[in-house]
Parts: structure tokens; C-alpha cells; sequence
């Protein structure tokens, strides 16, 4: 197997500073450290460290339900008091801060001028583009975006962007870090606010806001549309695979494509408090009339567990990333695989 230059697994990192210790920055450190790799976490907030280490304890139950092969050692987790601190002597800066544009400029030019020249900063933002985000950083030729999804540990898509200052050997940097810790790296091919994934889920979440204002359907009902139907099919082969390709394609676009006045995509309703307050109680009746356990994050993981194993059985897509990812722990054990 390929090892870098310090006797570790290609692409993985020695060492990454996390900047934020909220629910992506948990998921970050989790994922990390269940991979065999220090961190070193600087979370401004009192109750982070206990937020990660919860995290991290859902984590390791996961991940012992996802995969039968060997997980290395775990990584050590490092609390420290400053962005200088955090950034000391590792392969990767992860921000991961609330989203507010000033906030994250100030954290990743402080890490980018304290950091050792060259060392990747990837920042989590849900939509600012990395041009945006550069701005005030001494080395912006480091930095990009890798934007996860919740929770971290277990989803594996990593969206990559790369601003108008990023060099591209650091989007392939990038790409190289998160497949050795079991990740789908996609990379955008330009800036747009939001990039790929979250655009599509605002256009599904704007129209069944619409359905819910306009009394067609409660939130409940919309779940139940999603989850038994196409949800299922996207899972295991996305959303535009068709059975004969270029022909079948073609002949969708032309049956189906802008031709019925089926979505309010363009629109939103208006989001006064009355209308609020009806989400909300819908929310609450979701919940009420199909609880989840005691640990509903729990709950939630052993649901995707269970996804996983489904596609990985036909290794195939996120299942695919699966077994990948549990063939490098395989090589990493000590011993005989």
C-alpha cells in the first residue's frame, strides 16, 4: 500500500485543526479521530468539548454497527485556547464556525497567517463562496471549501470548491484526505452560493413549504410522499440514471420537462408567524405520532447503518465508498487481513 513520507496511509493527515466545536465541528473531530487522527480542537464555545465528546461517543457506536473491519487506534483529542494553537503543526484546517461571512473571514485569516506556508484550510460553509472567503487571508491560494453533511461521521459526500486565488493542487490535497477517511469527494466545477446538494434540497424544501401553506399536504404527509417513494430509488442510483441512457434522457426532457405547471419553484410563500406556527405544529405531530427513541441520534445513525449495508451488499454508490473505506482499514490493521 502507498504511504506518505511520515509511514501513514496515502492522504491521510498526521494531524488536522479543527476551528468549531458545533455539530459539524463534532462531526469532523469524530470522524477524524476514529480514523486514527490527532486533532486539535479551538471551539470558542463552554460547551463544545462535552458537545464533541457525546458526539464521538455516538460515533463510536456506529461506526462499530458499520463496519466489521479493524478501525485503527484513536486519534488524540487536543482542547486548545486559540486559532494560532489550533492550526500548530497539522496537515488540515477545518473551519466550521457559524455562518457569518465576517466571523469566518477573520478565524481563516488569522489561521492562514499563523499556519506553516502551504498548509490546506478547507472551510464547512453551507453556502459562501471561497472567493468570498479569501478575501483577507494571507495564503488564499490554500484555501477551499469541503462542505459535509449532517451528521458528518456517517454521510460521506464532501463537496469541494475552489476559489479564484485556489490552487488546484490543493483541491487534489483535498480529495486525497477525505477519501482515506472514508469520504465521496465532489468537486463543483465553479463558485455558486450553496453548490450542489444544498441547492437541490432548498428547491424541495421551498415547494413543500408550499404545499404545506396552500392546506395540500401537512409535513408529515410530504415526509411519507419522500421516504416510500422516490427518496428510496435516489439512495440507491441517484436521480438521472435511466435504463437506455441518451434515448431515455431525451425522451424524458421532452415529455416532461418544464411542460406542467406542477411546482412553485420560483416563489415562496410569505413567512408571517401564523404560517410558522403551522409548520410548527405539524413538526411537533410528526414527532408525537412516530417517536424515536431515547437517542434519537442513535436512532437516526443505525437507520443509515442500515442503508449503507443495503447498497454496500450490491457495492454500489455510498456503499461502494463503504467498502472502499473498510478496505483501508483493513490494510492499515497490524497483522494478517
Amino acid at each position: 500500500m502507498s504511504e506518505n513520507s511520515k509511514g501513514l496511509p496515502e492522504g491521510l493527515p498526521r494531524a488536522v485543526g479543527l476551528l468549531g466545536g458545533g455539530v459539524i465541528g463534532g462531526g469532523w473531530a469524530a470522524r477524524f479521530l476514529l480514523n486514527g487522527v490527532d486533532v486539535r480542537l479551538y471551539g470558542p464555545s463552554p460547551s463544545a468539548v462535552e458537545r464533541v465528546r457525546r458526539m464521538l461517543a455516538n460515533a463510536r457506536r456506529a461506526y462499530q454497527r458499520l463496519t466489521e473491519a479493524p478501525l485503527p487506534a484513536e486519534g488524540a483529542m487536543t482542547v486548545v485556547d486559540s486559532v494560532e494553537e489550533a492550526v500548530r503543526e497539522v496537515d488540515l484546517v477545518q473551519e466550521s464556525v457559524p455562518e457569518r461571512l465576517e466571523l469566518k473571514q477573520q478565524l481563516l485569516a488569522t489561521a492562514s497567517s499563523a499556519a506553516v506556508p502551504g498548509t490546506l484550510i478547507c472551510s464547512s460553509t453551507s453556502g459562501f463562496r471561497p472567493s468570498l472567503l479569501q478575501a483577507e487571508m494571507d495564503n488564499p491560494e490554500c484555501l477551499l471549501v469541503a462542505h459535509p453533511f449532517q451528521p458528518v461521521y456517517m454521510l460521506p459526500l464532501v463537496e469541494l470548491c475552489a476559489g479564484q486565488r485556489t490552487a488546484p493542487e490543493m483541491v487534489e490535497r483535498a480529495a486525497a484526505i477525505f477519501r482515506a477517511v472514508g469520504m465521496h469527494p465532489l468537486v463543483v466545477r465553479k463558485e455558486v452560493d450553496g453548490f450542489i446538494a444544498n441547492r437541490l434540497n432548498e428547491s424541495i424544501s421551498r415547494e413543500a413549504l408550499w404545499l404545506v401553506h396552500d392546506d395540500v399536504a401537512t409535513l408529515g404527509e410530504i415526509d411519507d410522499a419522500i421516504r416510500f417513494s422516490w427518496a428510496l430509488r435516489r439512495a440507491a442510483i441517484g436521480s438521472h440514471r435511466v435504463v437506455n441512457g441518451a434515448a431515455g434522457m431525451r425522451d424524458t426532457i421532452e415529455r416532461w420537462a418544464f411542460k406542467w405547471p406542477w411546482s412553485r419553484i420560483t416563489d415562496k410563500p410569505e413567512i408571517d408567524r401564523a404560517f410558522i406556527d403551522k409548520v410548527a405544529e405539524q413538526a411537533d405531530a410528526i414527532v408525537q405520532a412516530d417517536p424515536l427513541p431515547i437517542h434519537p441520534e442513535q436512532k437516526r445513525d443505525d437507520l443509515l447503518v442500515a442503508v449503507l449495508h443495503a447498497l454496500r451488499s450490491q457495492d454500489y454508490g455510498p456503499g461502494k465508498t463503504l467498502a472502499c473505506w473498510e478496505q483501508r482499514l483493513r490494510d492499515r490493521a497490524p497483522g494478517p487481513n
